[in-house]
């Protein structure tokens, strides 16, 4: 017996895959996009117009995002990537200092890549390392009194920034955009495995043909 989400879900596939039949403009056929998504909580009446608006926002705000962000860690000395570690160990440090496995996965970044970024700025004094008391393999991180005033310097113009970026938003929809911001995290990871997956099969497999 077919439930009825999986028969809405049947139902918007054919719509789908009737919209891209191709369309004929003074009796030649015209070429119709395929449908980019087949779930049909990405389509309107069997269209995906409004999630291709959707992923074009979300590559216009990506890109923005990251304008800003080299930005202000460009005042203060920093790489883009080397702000975002420093914000997030400010952030995370307590009064212990935080792991860098923690700030890797605050950040959805690999724990090889903040022990890099981290070594670099405590060279140069931002940033002050220990080892950590409970796990001798993993220090604590801690902003170093010269991280701590390059963050204040520009404190006034991240709020400003920040509040200009997101002012757009009232309570209920950054709820819910901070809510759709985590299920995407957990879906794109999910969609780089299939890449990953894929990669290794056309590999095995040209490795074969030859």
């Amino acid at each position: 017996m077919t439930s009825p989400s999986m028969a809405r879900s049947g139902r918007a596939r054919r719509k789908a895959a009737l919209k891209a039949q191709p369309r004929r403009e003074n009796g030649k056929a015209s070429y119709a996009l395929p449908p980019t998504a087949t779930h049909g909580a990405l389509l309107e009446r069997g269209s995906d117009r409004r999630f291709r608006a959707l992923v074009n926002d979300l590559f216009t705000v990506t890109a923005r995002m990251e304008i800003v962000r080299g930005h202000l860690g460009g005042r203060m000395g920093v790489s883009g990537p080397q702000y975002s570690v420093l914000i997030a160990v400010a952030h995370l440090q307590g009064e212990r200092g935080i792991a860098v496995g923690a700030v890797a996965r605050a950040m959805h970044v690999s724990s090889a890549f903040v022990a890099s970024e981290t070594g670099k700025m405590a060279q140069r004094g931002l940033l002050l390392k220990r080892p950590n008391p409970d796990d001798r393999r993993s220090v604590l991180l801690r902003l170093a009194p010269a991280g701590r005033v390059k963050i204040n310097h520009i404190a006034a113009e991240i709020r400003a920034i920040n509040d200009l970026f997101f002012g757009a938003l009232d309570a209920a929809s950054f709820c819910a955009l901070s809510t759709a911001a985590a299920a995407l995290v957990q879906g794109s990871g999910k969609a780089l495995h299939y890449l990953s997956a894929v990669d290794s099969q056309t590999h095995m497999s040209l490795r074969a043909a030859g």
